[in-house]
């Protein structure tokens, strides 16, 4: 008896370590977390190993990588000289997955307004009663993309009053919805509460869509299974998986 028992236990643990090891961790900003929840399955499905993502700002994600928390595979937005130099990626694994760009929503039923030019957009702002978006000292992608935004419209001091930075877009877009902001900003691929509507993209020359590049971490468990997952993420069947979330597949 005593001899079955050990027998159970010494299988139990070699089918959790087996386990373990099936198990690719990944860690993105959340602006991408939508298409990338959607593409795990897929992935998880056809190899049978297991995918834990967690997700945060834009540049604390940077950061984690920088500090060396190990994640089999980091996904981040440039730049990020500080991941590269940090020796903690391995930089020929370098895969762009996808671009995002900043746009703005209003609640929903309000009239859109006009962005269709720098022109437009800074009419609109100028207009707008509040304005909402990720607060960039949070370590926020989209805000730090809008402050300059705002540099290159010459608005920063004169919208400042009007201002009402959010704990990341989620928390931006519930301000619009609930009427506490008229206008909000954020990643397209971040509009997904009921209560607003998308009014489109910023133009580019006053926004540059941000990118979101995957690598494989030195530190990967098993290289080949991080390598099969970015190479998963970047394969022309997850293209509609970024379209879906408002993001440009590719670099």
């Amino acid at each position: 008896m005593k001899h079955l028992v050990s027998s159970v236990i010494c299988i139990l643990s070699l089918a959790g370590a087996d386990s373990a090891r099936a198990q690719i961790t990944l860690i993105a900003p959340g602006g991408i977390r939508g298409a990338v929840e959607d593409l795990i399955p897929g992935f998880e499905s056809k190899t049978g190993q297991k995918v834990r993502a967690t997700y945060g700002s834009g540049g604390g994600t940077r950061q984690q990588v920088a500090r060396g928390e190990a994640f089999d595979v980091p996904i981040v937005q440039p730049p990020y000289p500080e991941v590269l130099a940090s020796g903690h990626v391995v930089v020929t694994s370098a895969t762009p997955l996808a671009s995002i760009a900043l746009g703005i929503a209003v609640r929903k039923g309000a009239s859109k307004p006009d962005i269709s030019t720098p022109e437009a957009v800074k009419r609109t702002l100028l207009s707008a009663k509040s304005i909402s978006y990720p607060d960039a000292a949070g370590g926020a992608a989209a805000g730090a993309s809008f402050n300059e935004t705002l540099k290159k419209l010459g608005l920063t001091e004169q919208l400042q009053p009007r201002i009402k930075l959010a704990q990341g877009g989620a928390a931006a877009m519930a301000m619009v919805a609930k009427g506490d902001a008229q206008i909000g900003l954020t990643f397209l691929s971040e509009m997904n509460d009921p209560g607003i509507e998308v009014v489109g993209p910023l133009p580019r020359e006053i926004s540059t869509p941000t990118g979101l590049v995957g690598f494989v971490s030195t530190h990967a468990k098993d290289p080949a299974a991080a390598r099969a997952l970015l190479e998963y993420l970047a394969s022309p069947n997850a293209a509609s998986a970024y379209v879906a979330h408002r993001m440009k597949p590719g670099p």
